[in-house]
């Protein structure tokens, strides 16, 4: 068993470490100098978000970009309420979600799609606030580089609790594994808060044809066929201007739920190296949780367990603070309580996937 601990945890931080280099090699990228020219149309999806839309808006008010080159276009999925927008200086519009498939949200960003005429599509979520360069960054990003698919960061804004900080830090380990394997020229992961694409490479790419079954992964499955058919145009843009804040759940049965909905779509990635990276960190958090287990039973030894633990712990620490750092400029907080729970909960997770059914703005999956 002990050996068998070993090897695992030492394959993982071989991983970990290949992800730290390709995270060192994206660069950063805060050119601001260029004449804004880039048409965009934000689609935003939402259901019940009457709390949080006006937030959004009001930091789309405030975006360094002109607008007459932005839109945004609200897609309601079945709310309980109408959403009315108040008078702004630029276009929005609130249209109903048509449904044709198992994933709401997919079917909301197609519903919207069939009504953009600008070149570029943005997709981001209800409970987000964008930083005023977001645009005037991705915009001079497109003018600099042959791109047709562009990923961002997404940052939590925590508030002093441990379920707070305990979602930061394991949204800090998904943005060091999605900007290390952009690195690796292996880009499997980004987030649908903060994503964006050519409307014909939408349709190049058949759109969501192929995974639209899955309730989750309008972002990953888009990823990922586009990296498989034109990964030179598919890039990471690693800038603090354009890193999206959104807000963290308030309770632990939503965020098992939500990373529930994240875990399920892993099976069908079409990305071996994520499918690979996938698998590696289910089976180390497996057997660290079972080494525990092992020793708690009087098996194995304190010390025979706890070598691996720490060396797991050091390397994923690297990765987190690196991506902590760029998402959030603050000090982190319980790494070391949220990396004893972590191979627990995530364990819990990936288990309860395979069998279980979650519950997701108010729908059963």
């Amino acid at each position: 068993m002990i050996y068998i601990l070993y090897l695992i945890v030492a394959i993982y931080c071989l991983t970990i470490v290949s992800l730290i280099y390709g995270f060192a090699k994206v660069k950063s990228f805060d050119n601001l100098e260029l004449t804004p020219k880039t048409n965009f149309t934000i689609i935003v999806p939402f259901r019940d978000e009457a709390k949080n839309l006006p937030n959004l808006l009001n930091s789309f008010s405030k975006l360094n970009y002109p607008n007459d080159l932005f839109e945004v276009i609200l897609v309601d999925d079945d709310s309980n309420e109408e959403f009315k927008v108040q008078s702004l200086k630029f276009k929005v519009s609130v249209i109903k979600n048509i449904r044709v498939s198992n994933s709401p949200k997919k079917d909301a960003i197609l519903t919207a799609i069939q009504l953009v005429k600008s070149d570029w599509i943005i997709t981001t979520d209800a409970d987000c606030v964008v930083n005023k360069n977001w645009l005037l960054t991705l915009d001079n990003y497109i003018q600099n580089h042959e791109v047709a698919m562009i990923a961002g960061a997404v940052a939590y804004d925590c508030e002093p609790s441990f379920l707070h900080h305990f979602q930061q830090l394991d949204l800090a380990s998904l943005q060091g594994a999605t900007i290390g394997s952009f690195g690796l020229k292996k880009g499997f992961l980004c987030n649908g808060a903060n994503f964006a694409y050519q409307k014909s490479l939408f349709y190049e790419l058949n759109g969501f044809n192929g995974n639209d079954n899955i309730a989750s992964g309008d972002d990953v499955f888009l990823l990922q066929k586009a990296m498989a058919k034109f990964p030179k145009k598919v890039h990471y843009l690693k800038s603090e201007n354009t890193i999206v804040a959104t807000k963290p759940l308030n309770d632990w049965q939503s965020l098992f739920y939500q990373r529930v909905r994240w875990a399920s779509k892993t099976a069908a990635y079409q990305s071996r190296f994520g499918k690979g990276l996938g698998w590696v960190v289910f089976v180390v958090n497996l057997v660290c949780v079972l080494g525990v287990v092992c020793w708690v039973l009087s098996f194995i030894s304190f010390q025979e367990v706890i070598l691996p633990f720490l060396l797991k712990f050091f390397v994923d620490a690297i990765l987190i603070y690196k991506a902590h750092y760029f998402l959030t400029k603050k000090r982190m907080r319980y790494l070391i309580l949220s990396s004893i729970f972590y191979p627990f909960f995530s364990v819990s997770v990936a288990l309860y996937s395979l069998f279980g059914k979650y519950e997701w703005k108010g729908r059963q999956f």
